[in-house]
């Protein structure tokens, strides 16, 4: 009997499997390559979608949020994770090197403007994107909203998450010595980036632990244990962009920019009960922003694969998808 039927439920609200009609390798210098592919209709409407993590990688599900016979569906692997290159690497990998590559990609495709669909970091990394290139940007549909300040690094890794799962905070914690436990971001990132294998991989898949057992309304408080080389990918990555603040210029960055965007529409679709990322900035972000739709989900936490975060992101894809056709 399976522990939570109602994540099965997730796929029921998802367009059927669809195969990329064009897939491949994009070089995008310093030494990178990033994994692209594309799904959908050659003739659709364009949408890129932007994974989480930094490190989360995509996945053949992601393909599904979309009407394929409507959509020009654009994926790709960020840089260091999934099946671009060179895998885990840090180099040369920050948010403006991100923003870069999304411009890459969409000169490349000889698009002019897409959709841009992203949640968790990927949130974080659409709404950048679109502060930077606006005119780029047809609308903006995020999922999950993480602003990159530096309340939230405190939330998830300073213990206020942790109020609400002590047991699984305390395996997360109890990793590191308690002379370093003020600075959990940073103790991990020495164990991270120490260059021994074996370390890092323990630790890294700690790290991911710990963020995959909050993800869902739904947990039990255990995350399981990642594959080594996906874990140390996702967190390596992930504390790389958390010790440098998401290389932003300062703290509240995002929100401070927001009218760059006032005119671009959005869709906000946040879980009530998000325990990574509190649906308070989701909530700021759309006092911020006059074109924003926020949409929040009751009985849903973080999780793409939640099924009310599920079903309501395939719904204004639809009703965006019926505006822009009509």
């Amino acid at each position: 009997m399976d522990k939570f039927p109602s994540q099965k439920r997730a796929v029921l609200y998802l367009y059927p499997p669809v195969d990329p009609f064009d897939q491949g390798t994009m070089a995008v210098g310093d030494g990178h390559t990033l994994y692209v592919e594309q799904c959908g209709n050659p003739k659709g409407i364009p949408v890129i979608v932007l994974h989480g993590g930094p490190g989360g990688g995509c996945s053949p599900a992601m393909r599904r949020y979309f009407d394929p016979n409507v959509y020009r569906v654009v994926l790709f692997d960020q840089r260091g994770c999934g099946r671009s290159r060179p895998h885990a690497s840090v180099k040369d990998n920050t948010t403006w090197d991100l923003v870069a590559d999304i411009e890459a990609i969409r000169s490349e495709l000889e698009i002019e403007q897409f959709i841009v669909f992203g949640g968790s970091w990927g949130a974080t990394l659409s709404l950048i994107y679109a502060i930077t290139h606006p005119d780029r940007v047809r609308q903006l549909v995020l999922r999950g909203v993480f602003m990159m300040t530096q309340a939230e690094l405190d939330w998830f890794y300073g213990g206020g998450a942790g109020q609400f799962w002590p047991e699984t905070w305390a395996r997360f914690r109890d990793l590191i010595p308690e002379e370093e436990r003020g600075d959990l971001i940073g103790a991990y990132h020495k164990r991270l980036f120490c260059g021994d294998l074996r370390v890092e991989t323990k630790h890294a898949q700690a790290w991911s632990s710990w963020e995959n057992a909050l993800a869902s309304v739904y947990s039990s408080g255990h995350g399981g244990e990642a594959p080594g080389e996906y874990a140390r990918a996702f967190a390596r990555l992930e504390n790389h962009y958390f010790v440098n603040k998401g290389f932003l210029e300062h703290d509240g960055w995002i929100l401070a920019n927001t009218d760059k965007i006032r005119d671009i529409p959005g869709v906000i679709v946040q879980g009530r009960f998000d325990m990574i990322c509190p649906p308070l900035r989701a909530w700021e972000l759309a006092q911020a922003w006059p074109n924003a739709d926020l949409r929040m989900i009751r009985n849903a936490g973080h999780a793409l694969s939640e099924p009310g975060i599920s079903s309501e992101l395939v719904r204004a894809m639809d009703q965006i998808a019926e505006t822009l056709s009509a």
